[in-house]
């Protein structure tokens, strides 16, 4: 992987960043509903950090963690604005920044009156690519996010670090399962027991599980089978920046009423925004 070190430069100070969200659902008696969107940051056009993988893998090689969520956080809530302020609203937070960062939640803080976004609307995805980011600075971050009004969830559950350990340490208000237990579940006995026991355990903790990198319709039903009622994924809608996301009609309070694959159809224009 051979990187322009200057790219690193242009990223911190927010150049060529790109900002997509995709829709989390929410399977309800009535059908399907909009949940919220995930907030994803893309590295610059026609560049080797192009990539989401390769942008923080590269970030976190060079212990920038902290810097470039920051500016992420301040791209992510400016690109926000076009979805309005009733869509719940997620936002990928390395486990690092918080453990390191003492001022992110502050910043959080005022970022998010700046941009008018609820903070009761607005969810941290803890991501944790390193080992264990336990002790008093991370625990702490926690308590100033949830005494902020900020829900918490624990990306790739059931994967890498986003173990047991990282479970018990962060009380997440949403599990969000990585696709490798999700791709297949139809066909395969292990993979849907998997799936149960993390529904059965978000119960005991007062919390909600999310299917994430769905791509398959038999997979998502094993989902809905096993208790998880929050789908996200390229079945249901692929990531999009605002304004199309708009133009879909998903900003509508109405239920969706079919999905196509690359996106998601609203019931009626006429539906209230």
């Amino acid at each position: 992987m051979i990187l322009d070190p200057c790219l690193l430069d242009a990223i911190i100070e927010g150049d060529g960043l790109e900002v997509v969200f995709q829709p989390i659902f929410h399977h309800r008696d009535d059908g399907w509903r909009l949940h919220g969107f995930e907030a994803l940051t893309r590295g610059p056009r026609g560049t080797n950090m192009e990539g989401a993988d390769v942008l923080f893998e590269y970030v976190r090689r060079k212990r920038e963690e902290s810097a470039v969520d920051r500016v992420c956080l301040a791209r992510v809530l400016k690109a926000a604005r076009q979805l309005g302020s009733a869509p719940r609203l997620s936002f990928n937070v390395h486990a690092s920044t918080l453990g390191r960062d003492r001022e992110f939640v502050t910043y959080l803080a005022e970022m998010l009156q700046h941009h008018a976004r609820p903070a009761s609307r607005f969810t941290v995805e803890i991501v944790e690519h390193a080992p264990m980011w336990g002790g008093r600075s991370f625990q702490l971050a926690l308590d100033d996010l949830r005494a902020l009004g900020v829900s918490v969830a624990l990306d790739d559950v059931g994967l890498g670090n986003s173990n047991y350990r990282m479970i018990l340490e962060c009380r997440p208000d949403y599990f969000k399962v990585d696709r490798y237990l999700v791709a297949g579940a139809s066909r395969d006995f292990f993979r849907r027991a998997v799936l149960r026991s993390i529904a059965d355990l978000s119960g005991s903790f007062g919390a909600l599980v999310v299917a994430e990198g769905l791509d398959d319709s038999a997979d998502l039903q094993v989902a809905l089978d096993e208790g998880i009622a929050l789908a996200q994924g390229f079945l249901l809608c692929r990531p999009q920046p605002a304004a199309i996301l708009k133009a879909m009609g998903l900003l509508r309070d109405a239920p969706v009423m079919a999905f196509n694959g690359r996106r998601a159809l609203a019931a009626s224009a006429g539906a209230s925004a």
